[in-house]
């Protein structure tokens, strides 16, 4: 460490226009205020005009518009004090020597070969083998719990080609740094040197790419292969992906003096796991596998610093070591840090955003609104640990801080086959019985959403995580490709961050005393996601069907509580607008959002709650679904065109569509009524009456049909095969139409 004035390593800023948004913020909250006035006071305890006994539509609006105000009201803690963080990396060189920097793990986690292709996952690998950090530094460990040769295959031609491709990314200082996103998204440079290593390189990788594609394509390796590498006598007594010994083999070894690039520089070690299975034995998911690979690299390279990255979440950014390490090396800021987690970004969006898979506001507001409270969730991937700290360890202001020089596992001069079989015993199925691991060790068991729970319980240990969004995206990745892949994840995210809400792990109870009350709050307001499904349900069905009745449950245009509900609504419509735009987003995109935040609320949330009551009541038991990273070419295609997949049988389809055509039914009905009262010249005098009476309603109406025009379009209009099944259109139609009829039928004043 080099002498002088002590300066920091990173800095950290509060969000402007705090205060400025306060007053927006209560604003709206006595707008709220005024909505639940409303309902509390106009309850229709008394028969009234075409009103007899709407009270359990008017009690269900009632308690639906507490619990959106309520929730509401934990949103607000994202915005209440948000803190930025900048690193500087040149101040980082100048304090530390390359030997002086920690070990850097990289743990890539895969599971099956035909959602996650095995290009894919070599692409993710590449990307982090080329970080610009001492190579005899780095190791990189990918964990294959689908067991496959086709991904093992994947890693041994990456080993090859990386030898290659280190060096070019070095020498010409190239961003990104998978090779498939490089050549894809980089026209060949005009440079003649530069060139000519371009064409050479982009060949090796094309001819490493058609090889691997062959193999996938036949499901099976060539015999050639198989036969000069050892790696593969693996698989000789394999018996299934869920039944398999340990298969382990360090495809390069960093303290190999011969382990050199093109360049003869150190290449960073590269470890393939497939980690014991045994049917008998609970395998734990992801978080198992993370856990196999921190005891795999500690016999191994043993790095302070442990970084994982789901297998379909590239490094976009060669300094994101360098970054990480400021804001965990500071001397006087880091004492408390145990995690840095980096934003996420997505390549494969449309233009408009079809189906809201950038997280805009996710990544762009949210997160930074935790960190001012303690730091980010742990969302699974991107995030660099401190090793010691997931062992367990405890803060306390005796912990101190310090980075000691210290020798790694690979320094011992062990043989590379001794030190598989070391490593291989800590990566069999029995290990962990009757140990910490999963509880207080490693990352946690139990929950779908165990990359939360892992965060949460590192921070009630006293520790503090810190969020980094640097300008050019540290991880880049690809987000659900259609509406049912995209339903299956918010449905798998909504179940598991509820499943912890309703446990022991709830941040009110485990977080109490441990971690700040606003942070206990930022995970609430995620955690309580799945329950706006029926509210949000409720809201979209019961103005519909009491519309057709012509019973309003909103007061007139012409009352002042019109005010404070049309305030609330433009408002906070408004302000998402304006906020979504501000980060660089489209108004279709915003309104795409919209769309999806609304199907995900009524069947993924709805789905997801069922199961959890389920779960709680021991009649369901946990599953993890992987989302696909792959499509058809025609699909694809219509994505492009930003038209939107309702080619399946989903339950999900037939429920959004009921909606949608409920809706639909219903303004039509409204409409037809309007037109059959009135003579000739007095259809606009009845309008106007109908919108004084009914006019909140009908615009709520209007608003869902509305959102719902590629839902008819797919049902009506489209013959491609992205259209609505006419099963599902038809069951949608005949549950709308009964959901109608019955309640036109049904009288009320009984």
């Amino acid at each position: 460490m080099g002498s002088g004035e002590y300066a920091p390593l990173f800095e950290t800023k509060n969000g402007r226009g705090r205060d400025i948004y306060r007053l927006f913020a209560a604003s709206i909250f006595a707008g709220i205020c005024t909505v639940w006035i409303y309902r509390a006071t106009q309850l229709p305890w008394t028969s009234v005009e075409d009103g007899h006994g709407i009270r359990w539509g008017w009690m269900a609006l009632l308690g639906f518009e507490i619990w959106f105000g309520l929730y509401w009201i934990l949103s607000q803690a994202l915005y209440w004090n948000p803190v930025y963080r900048f690193p500087f990396k040149d101040r980082l060189s100048d304090r530390y020597h390359e030997e002086d920097l920690p070990g850097v793990d990289i743990l890539v986690c895969t599971a099956d070969p035909m959602l996650e292709p095995p290009m894919l996952v070599l692409n993710t690998v590449l990307s982090v083998m080329a970080y610009d950090y001492p190579p005899e530094k780095l190791s990189v460990y990918l964990s294959d719990d689908g067991g496959s040769e086709l991904t093992f295959y994947a890693m041994v031609e990456a080993s090859q080609f990386s030898k290659y491709w280190l060096p070019y990314c070095k020498m010409y200082n190239i961003e990104p740094r998978s090779p498939h996103a490089y050549f894809s998204s980089t026209p060949k440079p005009s440079d003649p040197n530069h060139a000519s290593a371009w064409n050479s390189v982009k060949n090796f990788y094309e001819e490493m790419e058609s090889r691997i594609q062959a193999s996938t394509k036949l499901g099976k390796i060539p015999e050639e292969v198989h036969a000069a590498h050892k790696g593969f006598s693996g698989w000789h007594s394999y018996s299934s992906c869920r039944d398999h010994d340990t298969i382990l083999e360090i495809l390069v070894d960093g303290r190999d003096p011969n382990a050199k690039d093109i360049e003869g520089r150190p290449l960073p070690t590269l470890v393939y796991l497939a980690r014991e299975k045994r049917p008998q034995y609970f395998h734990n998911f992801k978080a198992g596998a993370l856990n196999a690979l921190v005891r795999v690299s500690s016999k191994i390279s043993n790095g302070q610093i442990v970084l994982n990255v789901d297998s379909d979440m590239y490094s976009s950014n060669s300094q994101a070591v360098r970054d990480a390490l400021c804001l965990l090396m500071d001397e006087k800021q880091s004492q408390q840090i145990a995690y840095v987690q980096f934003a996420q970004r997505f390549t494969n969006l449309t233009k408009n955003d079809l189906y809201a898979g950038s997280l805009r506001i996710t990544m762009q507001v949210d997160f930074h609104g935790y960190d001012g409270f303690g730091g980010p969730v742990y969302i699974g991937s991107g995030c660099f640990h401190r090793r010691d700290i997931l062992y367990g360890k405890k803060f306390s202001k005796d912990s101190g801080w310090g980075w000691t020089k210290r020798q790694n596992a690979t320094e011992i001069q062990v043989s590379v086959g001794e030190l598989e079989e070391k490593a291989k015993e800590v990566a069999g199925c029995t290990y962990e019985l009757n140990s910490k691991w999963g509880k207080e060790m490693g990352f946690n068991y139990g929950f779908i959403n165990e990359d939360v729970l892992t965060g949460l319980s590192i921070q009630c240990r006293g520790w503090k995580s810190v969020y980094l969004k640097p300008e050019r995206g540290a991880f880049t990745g690809g987000c659900a490709m259609t509406l049912e892949q995209v339903l299956v994840q918010q449905k798998r995210w909504g179940e598991g961050l509820l499943e912890l809400m309703l446990s022991k792990h709830c941040p009110f109870w485990f977080g109490r005393g441990r971690i700040s009350l606003g942070l206990q709050i930022c995970y609430s307001y995620h955690m309580f996601w799945a329950i706006n499904g029926f509210p949000t349900l409720c809201y979209c069905t019961i103005p519909s069907l009491f519309l057709l009745k012509g019973i309003p449950l909103f007061p007139e245009i012409s009352s002042p509580f019109f005010l404070g509900f049309g305030y609330v609504i433009i408002s906070a419509c408004g302000y998402s607008l304006a906020e979504y735009v501000w980060y660089q987003g489209t108004i279709q995109g915003w309104w795409n959002e919209q769309r999806i935040w609304l199907y995900k609320r009524t069947t993924s949330f709805i789905f997801a709650t069922i199961d959890d009551i389920l779960k709680l009541l021991g009649l369901s038991e946990m599953k993890f679904a992987i989302t696909s990273k792959v499509v058809d070419a025609d699909v694809a295609e219509r994505r492009e065109k930003e038209m939107m997949e309702f080619g399946g049988s989903s339950p999900a389809f037939i429920m959004l569509a009921t909606i949608a055509l409920l809706n639909l039914f219903s303004l039509a009905g409204v409409s037809y009524k309007v037109v059959a009262a009135a003579d000739v010249g007095e259809t606009i005098t009845i309008l106007l009456v109908v919108m004084e009476k009914l006019g909140l309603q009908i615009m709520l109406c209007v608003a869902l049909v509305l959102i719902n025009l590629p839902l008819y379009e797919a049902m009506f209009i489209r013959k491609d095969k992205g259209k609505m099944p006419a099963s599902v259109t038809i069951k949608s139609a005949v549950f709308a139409l009964l959901l109608c009829t019955c309640f036109i039928s049904v009288d009320l004043a009984s």
